[in-house]
């Protein structure tokens, strides 16, 4: 048997253009001479389709689409569908993998374990399906599986979440074959995690392994693709790219042989994030019909940054800088700005806030000399704030978040301020790895992007005279492990200052994190990286009277 894998990148909620893609792909998976051609999770829908699911006439419209238009395609081609899909059962619904032969429903194959962690919320919606069955692709026993469905294996992981593993009942009916349509989302460890966990699954039960993967960004999570497939050995046949859509194919005799060749496992690293940034300000953009951006270039690291990282994703004739000097900014921080923006062939505007911030200086202060308080600091990142979306809403420009996720975790970014904006690229990033990703940068283009000075010189918000992030916070090299450990393995400061962390730091950052919680509320939608992002990933009520000590 032929089978073609189709790696989409589907829009949440846009039934009609991705059944478009889908009915692209089965074209070419006739031209390839497919018997079979397959589609990830919920390719119809998107994934997540969240809330939408609540709308009948959208669950309606879905299965009008693949009655009426995908199904006479098997019909008439007897070339066969395997598609994930929303199924109902009665009144239950279900996230399925629907397969459509000959014009009709042959099977529904229907997930059983529905994540409700971090972003996933899927028993909200869905219900779980106990009853599994192994499907015949001609003479072949398959094993057909939706995402999560893989990922209990009571061997490999030292602590299953779920009670169930859904693959040992599969296995037992004879499957030879394990097919898993996913809408994985990606977090940093993702591809070593998957490429020592199939492996290990088709090692274990003697199978080959198809993981086919949904691409794309939708909002903050981005779907890094990168299917696999796996001969029965546990040896990697076939990766797919992590950004882009791809057609591919696979003869299911060659599931049973010896690889050819020996491919190493994946490992991402910081060029993979950089990737995945780049995809996921790409999708957004496109997805929610923006075309030019603009950001605030101050001449530090962050904002350089994500102007680079925008640049490369929408061209740079569609990003825009502003360079906004205070009373307090640097002379060389505006020379580096200028010099960033010339770099990367950005068109850029200054435009000087100090008439308008003394304007705000006296009117507030009454006549009297200006204070030099935290009100006066944020004041200019307001203005700045206010700068932008004039911008954006006069030139049809959607605003760049540039703050990191260190920032954003201890509050210090400003409403309405630096925190203004449409999305924000590096809310997932720590401050260290802002770094890491500068010098990448400058790696990968052979020259020096990024000026040397932005990367070397102290961090600053530069918003009173002599300022530095340090006197404030602790140094980055210090508080990024302590938030790793607090917001991302959800450490208690006693467990934090057994890692050798100073108590005093660690209560100090702790508390700052805890009390910060109401502006994150407000915060722009930041691209996801880590496996406890801010936003759909952390929901922490903002009034609570717990402290984790």
């Amino acid at each position: 048997m032929r089978i073609a894998l189709s790696q989409l990148n589907p829009t949440i909620g846009a039934l009609e253009q991705n059944l478009e893609k889908v009915k692209e792909s089965y074209q070419k998976g006739l031209e390839g001479k497919a018997d079979l051609v397959v589609f990830t999770e919920l390719a119809l829908p998107g994934y997540p389709p969240r809330d939408l699911l609540n709308y009948r006439g959208f669950l309606d419209k879905e299965r009008a689409l693949i009655t009426d238009d995908l199904m006479p395609l098997t019909a008439k081609t007897g070339v066969s569908i395997l598609i994930g899909a929303n199924y109902r059962r009665g009144n239950r619904l279900y996230n399925a993998a629907l397969l459509l032969e000959n014009g009709e429903l042959k099977s529904a194959h229907l997930k059983t374990l529905l994540p409700y962690f971090d972003v996933f919320d899927e028993t909200r919606y869905y219900t779980s399906c106990l009853e599994r069955k192994v499907e015949m692709l001609g003479e072949l026993p398959v094993a057909i599986t939706v995402c999560e469905d893989i990922w209990n294996d009571m061997d490999y992981f030292s602590e299953p979440l779920y009670d169930r593993d859904p693959l040992p009942g599969l296995f037992a009916q004879g499957a030879r074959l394990l097919i898993n349509l996913s809408a994985s989302p990606y977090h940093y460890g993702k591809h070593a995690l998957r490429e020592d966990m199939l492996p290990y699954l088709a090692r274990k039960y003697d199978s080959a392994v198809i993981y086919l993967n949904q691409v794309g960004a939708n909002d903050e999570l981005v779907f890094d693709g990168s299917s696999l497939v796996y001969n029965n050995r546990g040896e990697l046949l076939y990766r797919a790219p992590a950004d882009r859509e791809e057609l591919f194919f696979v003869e299911t005799d060659n599931l049973f042989k010896p690889a050819g060749r020996t491919v190493p496992p994946d490992r991402d690293d910081i060029g993979t994030v950089k990737t995945i940034l780049e995809m996921g300000t790409r999708d957004y953009f496109a997805k929610t019909g923006f075309k030019k951006a603009v950001l605030g270039l101050s001449g530090g690291i962050d904002s350089a940054v994500v102007a680079t990282l925008a640049a490369e994703a929408l061209g740079p004739e569609n990003v825009l800088a502003l360079l906004m000097p205070s009373p307090y900014s640097s002379e060389h921080s505006l020379e580096d700005a200028k010099k960033l923006a010339k770099n990367l062939g950005l068109d850029y505007r200054i435009i000087r806030i100090d008439a308008p911030f003394e304007t705000f200086i006296e009117l507030l202060n009454e006549g009297q000399k200006p204070r030099m308080d935290v009100a006066e600091e944020n004041l200019q990142a307001r203005l700045r704030g206010n700068i932008l979306m004039h911008v954006s809403n006069r030139e049809g420009y959607l605003v760049l978040v540039t703050g990191n996720k260190s920032e954003l975790a201890v509050g210090y970014s400003t409403l309405y301020g630096d925190m203004a904006g449409g999305l924000a690229l590096l809310s997932d990033i720590r401050k260290m790895m802002v770094y890491d990703l500068a010098r990448h940068i400058n790696t990968v283009q052979g020259r020096k992007v990024i000026p040397e000075r932005i990367i070397t010189k102290p961090p600053s918000a530069e918003l009173s005279p002599g300022q530095k992030d340090e006197d404030s916070l602790p140094p980055y090299k210090t508080l990024d492990p302590i938030l790793e450990l607090y917001l991302e393995k959800n450490y208690s400061a006693s467990e934090i200052m057994a890692e050798g962390h100073d108590e005093e730091t660690v209560k100090k950052v702790i508390r700052m994190v805890d009390i910060s919680e109401y502006k994150r509320r407000q915060a722009a939608t930041g691209l996801r990286i880590s496996p406890y992002a801010f936003g759909a990933g952390r929901r922490m009520p903002v009034t609570r009277g717990f402290e984790y000590y």
